[in-house]
């Protein structure tokens, strides 16, 4: 029998994705599951971008270009310099989601064996872009004890090595919820810049900033032009997660001919998706003032429910949507298959994201879950009921 790659047999799974078929039971069982493992916000799509498809008056469905349609790399530019961020539409390449901008990141800076480093707990599918481009992950701790602020910078420089090409934060952070500051950025800066090394941000959550703060963006950040790369999605912005469009961004034109390669070799990101995105940006601030609104009370209910149980510790989130949550088990995997398969509270259960597959560093995290809170307030509130009164019998 043909064998599997090595690659393959290495690529992780998803920790958000891979408890599916035990809560596909639970629903044949007639239980109703709060889904808290996933980022799919319950907020509706801008009509806007909705009607952009419908009303699309097309005759043939073709390629665009391969780094995107102009007008709307045109469009995305002024949506930047509403942002403070200062580029031009030949310093975007539209992608098939974030996901795709950070695979084509990592093809144009990194050869097979070289490293990137990256605060943990991270984006799950890090681990999967690196094991699919070759590259190692080297992670710096961030800790639930410093709400998962940004390690000290003397921890960055112990892991860079002769092989080490760049740093990789998620700003605001997927699974933390946390949001770097002016003065963290800074600090990444100088390190990048003092090392030669690329900076990669992924900003997919920047209009999610919490209580007065504001998101700082490396590429507001002066000298930084050479190694600054954004990774960009409508997927959060807009509650579009199911359009697959997203963007890399960076004023190093080597850095950007390079990728241009990568998606040149894919073809074209898709047409629709891009035609609905194009109208999306024309989303009044009216929508991300509810939204946000919204996720703070979300954030506020979660967070205080949580604090509420003997025993788990919580992260405060400053933005995005995800909160680190570290309970009084051994293993939450295992606990998070346990909810599905064996428990509820009349009828109702929870799925959760198990935080271990969140790190790189083995054995850390295994009492921790992810739980994304886009579910409304009461849901929020009977899918933390469910947790507090599973924890009371759980045998690990």
């Amino acid at each position: 029998m043909p064998s599997i790659s090595k690659k393959g047999q290495s690529m992780p799974q998803s920790p958000i994705r891979k408890l599916a078929p035990f809560a596909e039971k639970a629903y044949k069982q007639g239980k109703t599951v709060y889904h808290l493992n996933i980022g799919q916000p319950d907020i509706k799509t801008p009509q806007i971008a909705l009607n952009a498809v419908k009303m699309h008056g097309l005759d043939i469905l073709a390629y665009t270009r391969s780094e995107g349609s102009e007008i709307y790399r045109q469009k995305i530019a002024a949506y930047y310099a509403k942002n403070d961020i200062h580029v031009k539409h030949g310093d975007i390449i539209v992608t098939t989601g974030g996901s795709e901008a950070l695979l084509f990141a990592f093809g144009s800076i990194m050869d097979v064996d070289d490293e990137i480093i990256i605060p943990e707990p991270f984006y799950a599918n890090y681990n999967g872009f690196s094991t699919a481009s070759g590259v190692k992950v080297v992670p710096v701790i961030s800790k639930i004890e410093d709400n998962f602020a940004l390690p000290p910078i003397e921890e960055f420089e112990k892991l860079i090595t002769p092989k080490t090409k760049g740093i990789l934060i998620c700003n605001p952070g997927n699974p933390t919820g946390y949001l770097y500051s002016k003065e963290e950025i800074k600090k990444l800066a100088d390190i990048v810049k003092k090392h030669d090394l690329f900076l990669i941000a992924d900003e997919v959550y920047r209009e999610f900033a919490y209580d007065g703060a504001t998101h700082y963006s490396i590429l507001q950040e002066e000298g930084l032009d050479d190694y600054a790369i954004i990774i960009d999605s409508v997927s959060k912005r807009y509650s579009m997660c199911g359009a697959r469009i997203g963007c890399l961004v960076s004023k190093n034109k080597a850095v950007m001919q390079t990728a241009l390669k990568f998606a040149q070799a894919r073809l074209s990101p898709p047409t629709l998706a891009q035609i609905a995105s194009e109208a999306a940006l024309d989303t009044p601030q009216s929508y991300f003032d509810d939204v946000i609104e919204e996720y703070v009370e979300r954030r506020n209910t979660l967070v205080a429910e949580l604090n509420k149980i003997e025993g788990v510790k919580v992260a405060n989130p400053k933005g995005a949507f995800y909160c680190i949550a570290e309970l009084p088990i051994k293993n939450s995997d295992v606990f998070a298959q346990w909810l599905l398969e064996e428990f509820d509270v009349d009828g109702e259960t929870v799925m959760v994201a198990p935080a271990a597959g969140f790190y790189s560093s083995p054995g850390v995290g295994l009492n921790q879950i992810r739980i994304a809170y886009v579910l409304n307030k009461e849901s929020l509130v009977k899918a933390v009921n469910v947790i507090k009164e599973a924890l009371k019998v759980y045998k690990d």
